[in-house]
Formats: C-alpha cells, sequence, structure tokens
C-alpha cells in the first residue's frame, strides 16, 4: 500500500511535466537529454519539447536522429515550407517510432499542407506516446475537425485546463496557433479551435 500524495504535490508535479511537455512551439529546453527539442510546429514550428513517456524508452533516436531533428525543427523556424521539411519528419518517426515529438511535428505539418487524414493518424499516434502534451491533443482536434470525426471536445477541454494552469504554456500555444494562421491563411478549422481556446 503506498501513501497518497498530497494534491498540492500532484499539481506541482503536473505542472513541472506540463512545462516541459513540447507544445508547438518548438522552443522549451527542458527537456531530457536523450530526446531532441520539440519544437511546436506551429510557433517555432512552435511544438513544445515532449515529456518523456513510458513508451519514450528508446534512447529516443540516438544522435543520428536527434541531429536530423534538431535540423529539421531550425529549418521550420527558419521559416522553410511545410513541403520542404515533411520528408525529414516522416524520417524521424520512421527511426524513432516511439518519440512523440515527431509525429506531433509531423501531424503539424501535414495540416499545414492540408492532409487531414495523414495528420489524423499521426496525431493519434502522438497523443497516443504522450497523452500530456497539449500541442498533440490541438493537432488531434483539427484533425478530427478536418476530417468530421468526434470527440474534439475532449481534447479542447484538456488543451483549456492546461493553458488555464501553465500561462507560459499557453502562451507557446497561442504562438503556434498564430504560426499555423500565418504559414496557412484562412484556416477554418484552426480558427474555430482557437475561438473555442479563448471562449
Amino acid at each position: 500500500h503506498q501513501p497518497q500524495r498530497h494534491p498540492d504535490l500532484r499539481l506541482r508535479q503536473l505542472l513541472r511535466r506540463l512545462r516541459a511537455v513540447a507544445l508547438g512551439g518548438l522552443s522549451i529546453d527542458r527537456r531530457p537529454a536523450w530526446e531532441p527539442e520539440a519544437i511546436p510546429v506551429g510557433a517555432a514550428m512552435t511544438a513544445p519539447s515532449p515529456t518523456p513517456s513510458s513508451t519514450d524508452t528508446s534512447e529516443a533516436a540516438g544522435s543520428g536522429e536527434s541531429s536530423l531533428f534538431d535540423q529539421a525543427l531550425a529549418r521550420y523556424q527558419g521559416g522553410a515550407a511545410p513541403e520542404d521539411l515533411i520528408d525529414d519528419f516522416l524520417a524521424i518517426t520512421s527511426q524513432a517510432p516511439q518519440q512523440s515529438a515527431g509525429w506531433t511535428c509531423l501531424a503539424w505539418l501535414q495540416l499545414l499542407l492540408d492532409q487531414p487524414r495523414a495528420a489524423l493518424q499521426s496525431a493519434r499516434t502522438a497523443v497516443r506516446l504522450n497523452p500530456q502534451d497539449p500541442q498533440a491533443r490541438i493537432n488531434l482536434s483539427l484533425a478530427l475537425l478536418e476530417t468530421g470525426g468526434k470527440g474534439v471536445r475532449e481534447h479542447v477541454e484538456l488543451v483549456q485546463r492546461v493553458m488555464l494552469m501553465a500561462p507560459e504554456l499557453a502562451e507557446e500555444l497561442r504562438g503556434s496557433i498564430a504560426d499555423g494562421l500565418q504559414r496557412r491563411p484562412g484556416w477554418g478549422a484552426l480558427n474555430k479551435l482557437k475561438g473555442w481556446l479563448e471562449a
């Protein structure tokens, strides 16, 4: 029988984990040494750094995948077009299929390229690997909206809670959304999601 943790301690631990999540801004530096920086393919490829999950136990993509990941993120942040980066992220997810950050970024790029069915599969994988990552939840919500899928509310509500509890993550998510609207003007699903998150 394990002693129960005090609720405040659990909340502090949750907040620490959320701060480490790759949010869609690819800009959070607090990550385990073995895991490449996750850029929220939106705001800086604004993808957040993923929180290690129980499935992220592979030496996450040794130096090769990590290097490719970092290079691809840097190119995105430098303004590279999604179509120029998608092959890199397909390779990253193929070489390190248990790394949630790669799937989060791939889903974002697929959404930017108006490939909602492919993005739905990638986003589901990212959420399965790291359910705490709000950028992965945003990507999944967008893919569900664009494919007519159900279950959007659950993901939106989780992201809303994260934004309330972690203001710095909320700013990164807003940056990711702004990046998405700049890179894909008139993106109806993202505008709708933005409205829900700001409500």
